[in-house]
């Protein structure tokens, strides 16, 4: 069996740099598969697995959003900067340099697919499938969500999360210990963490500036610029095909999806039973499998 080709470059946009992968020939003829990553602030390495895809001859291209990664950090810029319209203006800049806007798929996990969202509500032509992985329609869902699973943690951890974010110290090494409790029930359940997971997770910590804006201090006290998102209302301008899809113990709960499956007019979805928010690493086999399947239909 031949090597599947696999190619490194950077797009070059405005005086910043986006890092991207290509595992695959993006000549091959079916359908090219972009992977944006989540947090916002999060690097592609622990969604590296869709890679996998490419030994079914299908290009899979790999990238870290600017503030990321390998791409140009900025730890300087704030809330106006790091902007939906900034990533989705990344994203255009990626397909064009690549070659590939006139037809691709996308496919977005968790914040990932709030990008993808915004990006398929415009409806670009050559956006042919869509999948949004662990995503969430609205920001107001998602937290809903977050609350009513922080309320089956253990009581003391319980504690331990509402006194440290009431006096503002969420880097107090308690509070980091307690956020892991609900990290490894909903974000990911394979224990220890698979090292590209952990990866990720390093490379949030090393620079957090995109993460801490937008987002918070974590996954389920979101405090920054993106608290009040929602798609809810645009999503039936979405003409490209999708697939949605989360884990059954997902962060990312049944509500926080279901307006995807409610409003998009051509959709398909899927809950992977033994999974939280990552089946891509928790039921790999499965996953990919479904994403091809999905994907091939449209080639």
């Amino acid at each position: 069996m031949a090597a599947i080709p696999v190619t490194e470059g950077y797009a070059p946009h405005g005086e910043y740099r986006t890092w991207y992968r290509v595992t695959g020939d993006l000549a091959s003829g079916k359908l090219p598969l972009v992977v944006a990553h989540g947090g916002p602030g999060c690097t592609h390495d622990y969604v590296d697995s869709f890679k996998d895809l490419a030994a079914n001859g299908r290009a899979v291209i790999h990238y870290d959003q600017i503030g990321n990664g390998r791409s140009t950090h900025l730890p300087e810029k704030g809330g106006d900067f790091w902007t939906v319209a900034f990533f989705l203006g990344e994203l255009d800049n990626l397909l064009a340099h690549l070659g590939i806007a006139e037809r691709y798929a996308l496919l977005g996990q968790s914040w990932g697919g709030m990008l993808a969202s915004e990006h398929a509500v415009r409806r670009p032509q050559g956006l042919k499938a869509l999948i949004l992985a662990n995503s969430l329609a609205a920001m107001d869902l998602w937290v809903a969500g977050a609350a009513e699973l922080r309320a089956q943690l253990p009581a003391e951890v319980q504690d331990a999360l509402d006194r440290h974010e009431a006096a503002g110290t969420t880097q107090d090494p308690e509070y980091l210990a307690a956020s892991r409790v609900f990290y490894d029930r909903h974000v990911c359940r394979v224990t220890p963490w698979p090292e590209e997971v952990a990866r990720t997770f390093a490379a949030v910590e090393s620079d957090p500036t995109v993460y801490h804006t937008m987002n918070g201090p974590n996954e389920f006290h979101v405090v920054g610029t993106m608290r009040n998102w929602t798609i809810v209302d645009r999503l039936d301008r979405i003409e490209a095909p999708t697939l949605v899809f989360r884990g059954a113990y997902d962060e990312a709960t049944p509500e926080c999806v279901q307006p995807f499956i409610d409003r998009i007019p051509t959709v398909e979805s899927e809950v992977f039973p033994n999974s939280s928010h990552m089946p891509h690493v928790e039921e790999k086999e499965a996953c990919l499998a479904r994403v091809e399947r999905f994907l091939a239909a449209r080639d």
